[in-house]
């Protein structure tokens, strides 16, 4: 099948960059989003990447030990732009080329954003990184993946897990009678309270008709097989 999407937004969760780590960045994932995002690109399909931090630092687990949860926040933003940088050089080294840009300003190392420099980006074959969440505290990296899907005008969101292979109405890898979703809607989602992405994403999609599809980052052209519409994990649309 040829792609059903021209241009999409892949959403990296800090933890799916971890592998079978406990903790940081495993080279062999690394490797494998590089080399995924390279055959989706070299298909004509312009690719934004959003990125999280749980792999360095969670904002909620600090405040939960009595950090400030502002500042917290601030601090896995930082986190965000640790991990953006690597996975820009591991799309480099592919031979992809990239760029990133932070909601918040840090020009040493990376472009503000800006929505149309974004697009001119994409438009020009480029991989866009986008990193530091929306700028705000108390909003999620999901948040922010759903906020630029939207600015963009992305296709569809793709949400990649690790280890967990669509939307199921449990948690799989603690419930074995999970029961997966292979297509819901984002009122359905919301009204079930299911952990795919925070409730503010969800309903950001909803109103804007973004299609959401959630699968395992480590199945095989995991990024591919969704770009092209095959029936990978969950989809999630209204």
């Amino acid at each position: 099948m040829g792609p059903i999407y021209q241009r999409v937004v892949v959403k990296l969760s800090g933890e799916a960059l971890m592998g079978n780590r406990e903790y940081g960045l495993d080279d062999a994932v690394m490797s494998n989003i590089s080399n995924q995002i390279g055959q989706v690109v070299a298909q004509g399909i312009q690719v934004a990447v959003v990125i999280g931090g749980g792999n360095i630092w969670r904002g909620t687990l600090a405040a939960q030990r009595g950090m400030e949860r502002t500042t917290a926040d601030y601090a896995g933003m930082l986190a965000t732009v640790i991990n953006a940088l690597t996975l820009q050089d591991a799309l480099e080294k592919a031979g992809l080329a990239t760029r990133t840009q932070t909601a918040l300003e840090i020009r040493a190392v990376a472009e503000p954003f800006i929505r149309r420099r974004a697009v001119r980006h994409l438009e020009k074959g480029r991989v866009v990184i986008f990193a530091g969440g929306t700028g705000n505290p108390y909003m999620t990296t999901d948040t922010a993946a759903a906020l630029r899907a939207i600015e963009i005008g992305a296709g569809a969101l793709l949400m990649a897990k690790n280890k967990v292979d669509g939307i199921y109405d449990a948690d799989p890898l603690t419930n074995p009678g999970a029961r997966k979703f292979s297509q819901i809607t984002h009122q359905d989602a919301i009204h079930l309270h299911l952990r795919v992405m925070d409730a503010t994403a969800l309903a950001l999609c909803r109103e804007n008709n973004l299609p959401i599809i959630v699968f395992d980052l480590q199945a095989q052209n995991s990024i591919e097989r969704a770009v092209a519409g095959e029936p990978l994990g969950t989809l999630v649309t209204s």
